[in-house]
């Protein structure tokens, strides 16, 4: 900046034609025009400071905090006393959580006796289908297969329209009258657990989906190697629930 000051200084004088000796009025012309320099080049550092200052960015993550987060009535899948607890929240129209399905999978088949996956929803506004899938797999939880039409959402993530949901409750092996029923009837009290899940997520630092959390702590690699060696740490302290 200071370079750029002198630049423009220099700049003034050439641009003014003042030369050593020269009169009063080109020396007061010369005083003006650097003034009204200093004026501009303020203004310049004043804008480029603003460009160059940090925004307001949430603070670092930190991974080894250890969050509580209660399982309240969110859909379980896994050994019920299974001592480590993989808490996901997640979007059904998130092509990222539709992605991390396998691993997850992969995670509880090489725990079956250690580890239990919950389900907490965190449909992002910007997916327009993501919370009435969020709703219909309330419904479908409420015929003990939320799981099943788990699957079948993110296996239709690309196709996914609240207009077939009843294709997909039929897919996943549901009675879709009592489905379509629980749908439209309960929708309110579906609601307001989504509602819960987010804020409780919001309070549990979820910066977007999908969040993981490993005995508590977020998860930062969420590849299957990363998760184990995570229930690993968990074990060895125990487990918490």
């Amino acid at each position: 900046m200071k370079q750029l000051l002198i630049g423009t200084l220099a700049g003034a004088l050439l641009a003014s034609g003042c030369q050593p000796g020269g009169s009063a009025k080109d020396m007061a012309d010369l005083k003006q025009n650097i003034e009204s320099m200093r004026a501009d080049v303020k203004s310049i550092k004043d804008t480029l400071d603003a460009i160059t200052k940090p925004r307001n960015q949430p603070p670092p993550e930190d991974f080894n905090k250890v969050y509580e987060i209660p399982l309240g009535n969110s859909p379980v899948l896994g050994k019920a006393d299974a001592p480590v607890v993989v808490v996901e929240f997640s979007d059904f129209q998130c092509p990222y959580c539709g992605r991390l399905q396998p691993d997850l999978k992969a995670l509880l088949e090489k725990y079956p006796d250690k580890v239990k996956l919950v389900f907490k929803h965190f449909p992002l506004d910007f997916h327009q289908n993501a919370r009435p899938a969020a709703i219909a797999a309330m419904a479908a939880q409420e015929q003990g297969k939320f799981w099943q039409l788990h699957d079948v959402l993110f296996q239709n993530q690309a196709t996914l329209d609240a207009s077939k949901l009843d294709d997909f409750a039929k897919q996943a092996g549901l009675d879709v009258a009592r489905f379509k029923k629980d749908r439209e009837s309960k929708a309110a009290d579906y609601d307001k657990r989504i509602v819960a899940d987010l804020q409780l997520g919001a309070q549990s630092g979820v910066q977007g989906t999908p969040s993981l959390y490993i005995g508590g702590k977020k998860v930062r690699d969420r590849s299957v190697a990363g998760m184990s060696a995570m229930v690993e740490e968990a074990l060895k302290q125990g487990g918490k629930s």
